[in-house]
């Protein structure tokens, strides 16, 4: 064993040195790049490790991980030439220094991962704006059975990411953070706060077109035949045909390679034919990127349609088997549906097995390769992990787990108050309304201003939100400045603005030129909140939403050119930081109100997100998504995806935010599918996170969808309702967030990562340890395909029907209702019917215990408002089912604050094999009544339900 002399010690290949809870090591074998390794826990399960080629690490300011507190723990290490042993309580790090190697295994040996031996570490040196950097690449080895989890946002439709790439680089729609973890116990932080990729160990991204055997329409080789019409509905115009082997008009620059000719418009159509051949046999993968109307045929079958917003393409995979050496028909079809639309092909080879189980990060310019190993013994605790090293993700205020109402935009004081009115009139649950971008006058963005013709007094309004209609106010604050701005002159002489946008004289879609401040420069981040307190957290406002914050300085641009606008920041070449501006953005916002308002809640909605996020309050929308079925689909993987990567809060649009045009101006078959497809994608929302509607036209209100009473409008009130019923169950479940560093919204490998069968699924979730939720995405279904995890009994929410686990069924979802079961064992609590979240005190509360397996509960309270909670004003009150006993146990009460109900009532319902019990809402009623105040209780099911369970279900 090392002692804790610092004396380096020599061997023949290295030397090294040792560090308190760690090691240096310093290679001198000429096989290998790496020059420099340093390797250190930074607590039993958690360890650090950096490797360079040159003589040591510099130092470097990472934004994502935050210093944690100290606490002892033992790590020894060992040496026997040429290996060096690092042992904490719960891992062991194995250092091959004849390999280049770095292997992590859990105390008694069991293999967790493994850097790839000899050449899975790369450097390549790199000059960015005059500065030294490299660009580095980490290969790591897992097994067959794994699968990996994470990365934050994909808009693919995946949660398994093992054999994927992904570009990880903020856009619209995809916000990413770089750690994941994999079914084997082991995650991983990669430290870089720049554009990386993950990928396979084989692939170094998707490639164009012409890397396959393309034959046009004729057979002839080398291009697909593309024919160009300018109205697709003319059948006798005069298109333009040409032979293409690439299809890449994917950003603003590209559309110059269109012919000159052809202009985009809703019309326009362009049609690629021919067939296709492959070197290699396989699974490939096509991925699209697509603004406007998408078909693909692949061997004669329609494999792909889709619509987007032409000016904010998405990206569509799909995976074809191909036979190496077999033609392929293909047809793409293409309506861009807009003046500026973008459209692109590309595609990846084949990954084998042994490059599945070889994963790749990759940094574009990097000081040296940095990651965190998190160990974990189940995932919960690798995402605990996580947050250890970014940091705790605080409370909400209570009120931002209720319904949110939102707009793109509300145009004027008068019509926000005219909508809460009629919400409070209906009598329909709401405690948030939005005020959208633009409520500046139209050359002041920027400026945080409210323009005082259609706002004549905001402070006036949002008191009337707060103590009339009891609705709190959100607004939008974008990290943009018009040049025009009465705001733009003090931050530009300041040295607060990026100045390249400026200068090429860039005009946004408004007509006027812009820039953003930089979020990296403390002083600018001051300057920043000091404009938004003194002219909107002054009079009122009670959460902010950050939009842009990728940050989306050009839309559509390359990101080179993305780069280019960010530079120079106050951190470091955009190369280097790029990816960490929502993070620094949410910074100023969370930093300085909590110096302003101390004890009052951040709250923060972000469409951008980066490691940490979660410390600052921030919870992150996925961006502006189109209203279709299938990217109401996709949000359900992005949401899973999203939340395992240990940022804990994720919402999206609820109906989308852009719509096709058929939806703006229906007829009664758009209108009919347009109001089911809201329907489903509220009772979807409702089991998220945060709960908020938020689109273009039509409008996204209950009222404006349908008319009261209509059965789309009873629908939509009842999943409303009954979110509000559900708000004990899902506060608590945010205490233990705070407390436990809990994930509300849970892919099944998360509670059943010995399921196979469920740990591969995409479309269902848990919502917390009780409720596994099934979301309705297709039109017009009445019922859809569920699978059960085995290892429990489950019992339909609405009817209380009882199933055995580990089979699928197909349930109903009629119109009203999706498919949710409630895991046997769980103890649900239900709170009083509420308009807003403060209405009343919950002194009565329903606990619909479901039988046939042991269960747990914690009731977490607090003020739901003020930050006492930090310093340990909340109570929990434990509940623990025994299932051999047939015992309810409520325990005392742990903890106070201010304003602590001492007394309540709780209304047992009892649910078990044989006796279901329909969810009613209307139904104030249970088995068992008692009273509560703080003191233990038991409680013992009446034998009326002790029946011997069925043998099938």
């Amino acid at each position: 064993m090392l002692n804790s002399c610092a004396q380096p010690q020599e061997s023949s290949l290295f030397s090294y040195r040792q560090l308190p809870h760690g090691v240096e090591i310093h290679i001198q074998n000429p096989r290998f790049a790496t020059r420099f390794i340093r390797v250190e826990a930074v607590s039993p399960t958690i360890v650090h490790v950096q490797a360079t080629a040159q003589d040591t690490v510099s130092a470097t300011s990472h934004l994502m991980v935050v210093s944690p507190p100290a606490s002892p723990f033992s790590c020894q290490v060992f040496i026997r030439r040429p290996l060096i042993t690092l042992r904490t309580d719960s891992l062991q790090v194995e250092i091959h220094t004849d390999k280049d190697q770095i292997r992590f295994l859990d105390r008694k040996g069991r293999f967790l991962l493994e850097e790839k031996a000899y050449t899975g570490r790369q450097f390549a040196p790199v000059t960015v704006d005059g500065q030294p950097f490299y660009r580095v690449s980490q290969v790591f080895v897992d097994t067959a059975r794994d699968a990996w989890y994470g990365l934050g946002e994909n808009q693919l439709g995946l949660t398994n990411l093992k054999g994927q790439i992904l570009e990880l680089a903020q856009h619209n729609t995809e916000a990413y953070v770089p750690f994941v973890w994999n079914t084997q116990q082991g995650g991983l932080l990669w430290n870089n706060d720049g554009i990386s990729l993950f990928s396979p160990e084989s692939c170094t991204g998707y490639s164009e077109l012409n890397g396959l055997e393309l034959y046009n329409a004729d057979g002839q080789p080398g291009a697909l035949t593309a024919t160009y019409e300018e109205d697709y509905r003319n059948t006798g115009g005069d298109p333009i045909v040409r032979q293409e082997n690439q299809i890449a008009y994917t950003y603003l620059p590209d559309l110059k390679h269109l012919p000159g000719s052809f202009t985009l418009n809703p019309h326009a159509q362009v049609t690629w034919e021919g067939t296709i051949r492959s070197p290699y046999s396989g699974e490939h993968v096509f991925l699209f990127t697509v603004g406007g109307y998408l078909k693909v045929w692949w061997n004669g079958k329609l494999m792909v349609d889709r619509w987007r917003q032409s000016w904010n393409p998405a990206s569509v995979w799909m995976p074809v088997n191909m036979q190496a050496g077999q033609a392929y028909p293909i047809k793409i079809q293409w309506r861009p549906d807009g003046s500026e639309s973008f459209f692109s092909v590309k595609w990846h080879r084949p990954v084998n097995e042994q490059a599945r189980q070889r994963l790749r990060f990759a940094s574009e310019a990097a000081r040296a390769i940095d990651y965190y190993f998190v160990y974990g013994a189940c995932p919960d605790s690798i995402i605990s992990g996580y947050r250890y090293l970014t940091g705790r993700a605080p409370l909400f205020p209570r009120w931002a787990y209720g319904f949110w109402q939102s707009r793109e935009h509300y145009a004027s004081q008068q019509e926000i108050l005219a909508t809460v009115a009629r919400f409070r009139q209906l009598h329909i649950p709401l405690d948030n309304i939005v005020q959208d971008w633009f409520y500046w006058k139209k050359d002041q963005w920027g400026s945080q201003q409210f323009d005082p013709q259609r706002y004549p007094d905001p402070r006036g309004m949002i008191d009337t939100l707060h103590e009339r209609y009891h609705t709190h106010f959100m607004i939008s604050v974008w990290p943009k400045f018009y040049e025009t701005a009465n705001t733009f002159r003090t931050f530009w002489d300041s040295g607060w603005l990026y100045r390249q946008n400026i200068w090429d004289r860039q005009k946004d879609w408004v007509g006027y030129v812009s820039t953003f401040y930089d979020a990296f420069n403390p002083d600018a981040r001051k300057a920043f909140w000091h404009l938004v307190d003194e002219r909107l957290f002054k009079l009122g406002v009670d959460a902010w939403w950050l939009d842009a914050s990728e940050p989306d300085i050009l839309s559509n641009a390359p990101l080179s050119k993305r780069k280019a606008l960010m530079n120079p920041t106050a951190a470091g070449p955009a190369d280097e930081v790029f990816n960490a501006y929502p993070l620094v953005n949410e910074q100023a916002f969370y930093e300085g109100q909590r110096r302003t308002a101390p004890d009052q809640r951040v709250f923060i909605l972000t469409r951008s997100a980066w490691g940490g996020s979660q410390r600052y309050a921030a919870a992150t929308w996925s961006g502006d998504i189109g209203a279709t079925w299938q990217d109401m689909k996709n949000q359900i993987a992005t949401g899973i995806s999203f939340s395992m990567s240990g940022i804990p809060y994720w919402t999206m649009d609820i109906g989308g935010f852009a719509t096709e045009t058929r939806f703006q101006h229906p007829d009664s078959a758009a209108e009919q599918e347009w109001q089911e497809l809201m329907t489903r994608w509220y009772q979807f929302g409702a089991f998220c996170p945060l709960f908020r509607a938020h689109g273009q036209a039509p409008y996204r209100e209950i009222f404006s969808i349908a008319p009261p009473g209509s059965p789309t409008y009873q629908a939509i009130l009842y999943i409303d309702r009954l979110r509000y019923r559900l708000l004990p169950y899902l506060y608590s479940l945010s205490g233990e967030v705070y407390l436990h560093n809990y994930t509300l919204m849970r892919g099944l490998a998360m509670d059943f990562p010995a399921d196979s069968l469920a740990r591969e699924i995409s479309d269902a979730y848990m919502f917390g340890p009780a409720l596994l939720v099934n979301p309705v995405y297709t039109y017009r279904a009445r019922s859809r395909k569920v699978y059960l995890p085995s290892n429990a009994g489950w019992y339909d929410l609405y009817t209380g029907r009882y199933f055995k686990g580990g089979q699928t069924l197909q349930a109903l979802a009629p119109y009203d209702r999706i498919p949710v079961f409630v895991k046997a064992g769980s103890i649900l609590a239900l709170g009083p019917e509420l308009e807003y979240t403060d209405q009343k005190t919950a002194d009565t509360l329903v606990l619909q215990v479901y039988t046939g397996a042991d269960g747990a509960f914690t009731l977490y309270e607090d003020d739901g408002k003020s930050n006492a909670y930090e310093k340990g004003a909340y109570s929990l009150i434990p509940m623990r089912y025994d299932h051999q006993r047939k015992l309810l146990t409520i325990a005392q009460r742990q903890g106070s604050f201010s304003g602590m109900l001492q007394k309540r009532v709780f209304i047992i319902r009892w649910i078990s094999p044989v006796h279901g019990r329909p969810l009613d809402l209307e139904d104030h009623t249970g088995d068992q009544l008692v009273e509560y105040d703080g003191r233990a209780l038991q409680i013992q099911m009446p034998s009326a339900f002790h029946q011997p369970e069925p043998q099938s279900s």
